[in-house]
């Protein structure tokens, strides 16, 4: 009777054990279903704005479309919040106008949003504004949760518009044991005071994670202007988080994106805003990086120290030097461009990122991509900033540099070689193009030229190479036979000429002049009238743009009188290119269309000696002796003549190969 007892006992033991395992495995079943949810990233429409969203980082879906003007922008790269998020996206390049997905990041708000046209948006200036926000590729970062759906400032919920549905919040518990969904609707109907004091206890679970977490690309850390905790009411930092991270700043509950920031609230934002650059280094600067697999692991990881060093060395910003970078080995590849990043703590984050290609050490190809494609408006090359393009060769290319180098410098690109353990003499015979450093850099006088002897010393050349590199005056690559002359048009007003004529010479002084990059540090246009007499239309300084330039030789009035080309090149001489800059290439184009009344020959002697490079333009009656003797030498390369004056625009394109040829043929030291 016991021993059957002791048997039913048994097996209801062994039962409630199975019972209890099943569900226990039951249990972990669901709750491996309840911490996998399929991540679904909202949809937005093209007029969402930024600040209207109250999530701190998100991904996000747009739609295609949102190049139109309509969908309003304000900045270039960093975008205050009152712009529309997909039309941000187009600008910045990370979109086309096709759609798709892209990660949003909030940053600190800044003064003066600059704006700029590119990839068909023209984004719009803006004085400041409370919040910024930044865009980048729609590319997950480990160990960070993204919400599935958005939180916005208002009830209206333009995401709902396009179709998603409401998915549900959860919201902590007083004992913060069990938790309950809330809605998307619910939330928003919290009380600001409430939602404040759960924001300090613990934050939404769809919001963020409390969990440490990697700086994404493009991160600020508050060091580089992201809000403190005092940047709005009501924000504070989550338990077990650290000041400074993306994950954790929030903005408040109300974002006043409706007005600009008022003067006395300016004290709230970070003592340490964002930093502009250094005007007085204002570069665009691209890195050519060996990424060959000869130059190993541990020497490419020096390679990126050193680039890491650099940057630091430099004050990044819109003002200041922007960088970006171009790994080479066999096929040249662009790691990231200059509107990429844009402070020194992004750029090093980025350089970190950076992974070996391999292959062989093609430089000259890399060369040959960064003329053609890195320095674009589209890339962040502002026109204005000298393009430097700063070479890295563990040893020695595997190809050819001299031929595609050339072609950079005179597209203006400063080109510095570092060259890291070159050849050994026992080496020489390996290395394709022998003194391939000097046939590369844009001067030969040792400016531009670094040779390191070890990879362990490289870290020398951080100081030196900063130095040179913002020394924008001794930058002579960036110069161009286009925008850096002294150009004096030495125009015939005699009565032989005629009204008529007279009107066709400036059309074609105007033509020649429309070439050229006109401004006070670029070329300079200058232009003198002569007869009997001369008279002086208007100087170098006078006026300093293509536009107003253009405007001035179109009111140059005809004077009449009769020829004396002698007295006239003596006059501009002294009251045209006396004041020209020394830094400055003179050229005198002279135009006439007779026989001079006096000699030509000491003037013409004159400036030569004073270095005024002389182009004669002869028409009709003029002798072409004389045009010879008046011509810089080779005289067929500075005279020409033509026997119409409607016939006077043909010679422009010749003028000009003729100017950039002489320009770019004189010795690089």
């Amino acid at each position: 009777m016991r021993s059957g007892h002791l048997s039913v006992s048994a097996s209801k033991l062994v039962l409630e054990i199975v019972l209890l395992v099943t569900g226990i495995h039951s249990n972990k079943e669901v709750a491996k279903k309840i911490k996998r949810p399929k991540f679904a990233v909202p949809q937005i429409n093209c007029d969402v704005k930024a600040g209207k969203i109250i999530n701190s980082e998100f991904m996000v879906k747009c739609p295609a479309g949102c190049q139109d003007p309509k969908y309003h922008v304000y900045g270039t790269g960093v975008y205050a919040s009152y712009s529309s998020v997909c039309g941000a996206a187009v600008h910045s390049g990370v979109l086309d106008n096709s759609g798709g997905k892209i990660l949003v990041q909030k940053v600190a708000g800044q003064s003066g949003y600059k704006g700029s046209y590119a990839n068909g948006i023209q984004s719009l200036s803006l004085p400041r504004w409370r919040e910024s926000f930044i865009i980048s590729e729609s590319k997950p970062q480990k160990g960070v949760t993204y919400p599935s759906t958005l939180t916005y400032s208002s009830a209206k919920n333009p995401a709902a518009q396009a179709g998603e549905a409401t998915k549900a919040y959860e919201k902590p518990s007083i004992t913060g044991t069990t938790t309950q969904p809330v809605t998307l609707t619910q939330a928003l109907a919290i009380p600001v005071a409430e939602a404040t004091h759960r924001t300090t206890s613990k934050p939404l679970a769809a919001s963020v994670t409390s969990s440490p977490r990697p700086q994404p690309v493009g991160h600020r850390s508050q060091e580089m202007g992201l809000w403190s905790p005092t940047s709005y009411a009501g924000s504070q930092h989550s338990p077990g988080s650290h000041p400074g991270e993306m994950g954790v700043w929030k903005p408040g509950p109300v974002l006043l994106d409706s007005g600009f920031v008022p003067k006395e609230e300016l004290s709230t934002q970070s003592s340490e805003p964002v930093s502009q650059g250094d005007p007085n280094c204002k570069v665009d600067l691209s890195f050519l990086i060996d990424g060959s697999t000869n130059i190993g692991k541990r020497r490419f990881r020096i390679q990126k120290q050193f680039l890491a060093d650099v940057v630091q060395a430099l004050d990044i910003g819109p003002a200041g030097p922007l960088v970006g970078v171009v790994q080479y080995g066999d096929i040249p590849a662009t790691q990231f461009n200059l509107k990429t990043h844009v402070n020194s703590q992004d750029l090093k984050a980025a350089i970190e990122k950076i992974t070996q290609r391999g292959g062989l050490s093609n430089v000259g190809r890399a060369i040959s991509f960064v003329t053609k494609n890195f320095f674009s408006k589209a890339n962040g090359n502002r026109g204005g900033a000298p393009n430097v393009a700063v070479v890295m060769v563990d040893g020695w290319p595997t190809d050819k540099v001299e031929e595609v180098s050339r072609v950079a410098r005179e597209s203006g690109i400063n080109v510095f070689f570092i060259t890291v353990e070159g050849a050994a003499e026992s080496e020489k015979q390996y290395v394709v193009e022998p003194n391939f450093s000097s046939k590369a850099v844009c001067r030969t006088n040792g400016f531009y030229s670094f040779n390191v002897q070890s990879w362990l010393s490289l870290h020398k050349t951080v100081q030196p190479l900063v130095k040179r590199v913002c020394d924008t005056d001794r930058l002579a690559c960036s110069k161009t036979c286009l925008n850096s002359a002294d150009i004096g048009f030495v125009i015939d007003g005699s009565s032989s000429v005629g009204t008529s004529n007279f009107r066709t010479v400036l059309q074609f002084v105007a033509n020649l002049s429309k070439e050229f990059e006109i401004s006070d540090t670029d070329t300079r246009i200058g232009a003198v009238q002569y007869t009997y007499e001369q008279r002086l239309e208007f100087g170098f300084d006078k006026y300093n743009s293509k536009n107003d330039i253009l405007s001035a030789i179109r009111r140059v009035g005809y004077w009449s009188g009769g020829t004396s080309t002698g007295a006239a090149i003596q006059y501009a001489l002294e009251q045209l290119f006396k004041k020209s800059k020394p830094n400055k290439r003179k050229v005198m184009i002279l135009i006439t269309d007779g026989r001079s009344y006096d000699d030509v020959r000491i003037p013409a002697m004159a400036a030569y000696r004073k270095g005024v490079i002389t182009y004669a333009i002869g028409i009709a009656w003029a002798a072409q002796d004389e045009l010879e003797v008046i011509a810089t030498h080779p005289a067929r390369d500075h005279s020409f003549f033509v026997d119409e004056f409607d016939n006077l625009y043909k010679f422009v394109p010749r003028i000009i190969q003729n100017i950039c040829t002489e320009f770019n043929s004189q010795p690089r030291n």
